[in-house]
This record gives structure tokens, C-alpha cells and sequence, in this order.
């Protein structure tokens, strides 16, 4: 019960870390290309994670190493949507509409996998977006940005769910540095056919260390792990206090105005995730 709690508290730090690297983001592919971004960042991540443990990958089957490399595509392709749609709308609409994954992982994993998902997180699921939308809509035009944003919260939906098929706990480094690893191959391929660009100044290069370390590193140690005993809906919920973090951070480094709305819907995500602990406390409890 100790170290599922801890890992409650260390998926809610995983989004406030989240949450606070959509400022890094947005002003470091200002001045530099989203993919030689995205490969400077998980290729740096993916090298402290076998300088830390050379040995990971000893031992592993075919099978599991196939699992994390689709498990890193599909994380790939949310982050790569998700990068160029940032570069195309603003902060608040990014994380607005890429808590959408609220929905579509409890739906993806009904669908394709007839995974029953609990009426109480259904509701959860509801409070939470309702919780989103006070918090960051503020009248969206549909354009470029906030479709390429979509479809990134429809592959991240697909990615906890994947996630939470072969997370078993036991192997929870290697599979987080093979999805890893899969995002740093596959954004280089496409940084050096647009034409790799290096980090052209010491703030950019902050922002790739800061997100490679904790944003990347940790924060998918987080989440493997995490995902090897709560439900894929579950961890999507407790990872929408994204959202919130980032209005905080606005609140503090950017003097961004602090509303009732945002009150409001920052409290409603907050119980959401309270809703989500305990429903799936009581589930262990029965099981």
C-alpha cells in the first residue's frame, strides 16, 4: 500500500512536471526545428538512462523489446502532432486539448481491447474534462494547431492503454529507455531530412536538458511503473492535473491572472483524481 501511494504522489509530480515544461517548449521550438528538438532531447535522455544501467538490456526477449519500440511510436507520434501543433496554437489551448486523452483511453480500451472500464470512472473522466474546459477554453478556432493537438490526445489515449497491456513492474527501466530510444530514432530520421538543426542558444539548450531529465527520464520511469498496477484510465486522470500545473506555472513566472473559473476547474480535476485513487483502492481491495 506504501509504494502504491508513493506512486500516486510521484504520478502527480510527473504532471506537474508536464505541465511546467509546456513554457520550455513553446519558447525553445520558437528558435529551434520541432524535430531536431524532440531528437536533442530523448537522444540526451536516452543516454543518461544506459550510462545509469549499462546492463538493461540483457536478458530480454524479442517479444518485449517489440512491445516498447510500439509502445515509443505511438509516444512518438503524440509528441511529434503535439509538438508542431504547440508551435501552431498557444499553451492553453495544447493542454486543453490534449486532456482529451481523458476520453479516448477509456474508449480505446473498451473498444479495441473490451476492457470494462468502472461507472465511477466514467464520472471521473466527465468531472475532469469539465474540470479542463473552466480552466483553459476560452473559444477555440478550429485551425492547423488544434487539430494536429487532437490527434496527438488520440495517440496518447492509445499509449496508456498499450502501456497499461505490458507494464507488468518487473521490467520497468528497460521498457521506459526502449520507448525512449524508439522517439530519439525516430525523430532524427526526420531532423536530418528537414536538415538537423543544433540548439542554437544556451536557453534552448536549458530547456533540452531540464525536459530530458525530469519531463523524460523520470517522469516515463513514472508512468511505466505507475501503469503496472492502476488502470489506464486511472493514470489518465491523475496525469490531467497537467492542465492545472500549467496554469499554476503561468501563475507564477508569467503573472498570469488567477479566475474563479480556473479555481473552479482546477478543484474539479483535483477531485476527479481523488475519485480515481479511490476507486481504484476499492478495485485492489475486492480483487
Amino acid at each position: 500500500m506504501i509504494t502504491r501511494n508513493l506512486l500516486y504522489l510521484a504520478m502527480l509530480a510527473t504532471a506537474a512536471v508536464w505541465g511546467g515544461s509546456f513554457v520550455l517548449m513553446k519558447d525553445a521550438i520558437a528558435q529551434q526545428d520541432v524535430y531536431s528538438f524532440l531528437s536533442t532531447r530523448f537522444s540526451l535522455a536516452a543516454l543518461l538512462m544506459i550510462a545509469y544501467r549499462p546492463s538493461v538490456f540483457r536478458g530480454l526477449s524479442f517479444k518485449f523489446i517489440r512491445q516498447g519500440v510500439f509502445a515509443g511510436v505511438l509516444l512518438a507520434g503524440g509528441f511529434i502532432f503535439q509538438t508542431f501543433g504547440l508551435a501552431n496554437t498557444t499553451v492553453s489551448n495544447t493542454g486543453f486539448i490534449t486532456g482529451m486523452y481523458l476520453v479516448f483511453t477509456p474508449l480505446i480500451s473498451l473498444i479495441i481491447l473490451k476492457r470494462k472500464v468502472l461507472i465511477v470512472q466514467w464520472f471521473a473522466v466527465a468531472i475532469a474534462m469539465i474540470g479542463l474546459i473552466l480552466i483553459s477554453y476560452n473559444g477555440i478556432s478550429i485551425g492547423t494547431g488544434e487539430i494536429l493537438v487532437l490527434i496527438s490526445a488520440f495517440i496518447y489515449g492509445a499509449h496508456f492503454v498499450a502501456l497499461g497491456e505490458w507494464s507488468d513492474g518487473k521490467n520497468t527501466y528497460a521498457l521506459t529507455l526502449i520507448q525512449i530510444l524508439t522517439i530519439a530514432v525516430v525523430s532524427t530520421i526526420f531532423a536530418f531530412i528537414n536538415g538537423f538543426q543544433l540548439p542554437p542558444t544556451a536557453s534552448v539548450w536549458q530547456a533540452i536538458i531540464l525536459t530530458a531529465v525530469f519531463a523524460t527520464f523520470l517522469a516515463f520511469l513514472v508512468q511505466t511503473k505507475a501503469q503496472s498496477v492502476m488502470s489506464a484510465t486511472a493514470a489518465s486522470v491523475l496525469l490531467a492535473m497537467e492542465t492545472p500545473f500549467a496554469l499554476l506555472f503561468g501563475l507564477f513566472f508569467n503573472n498570469d491572472p488567477l479566475t474563479l473559473r480556473i479555481i473552479v476547474g482546477g478543484s474539479l480535476v483535483m477531485f476527479a483524481m481523488g475519485v480515481v485513487i479511490w476507486s481504484d483502492r476499492e478495485k485492489k481491495s475486492t480483487s
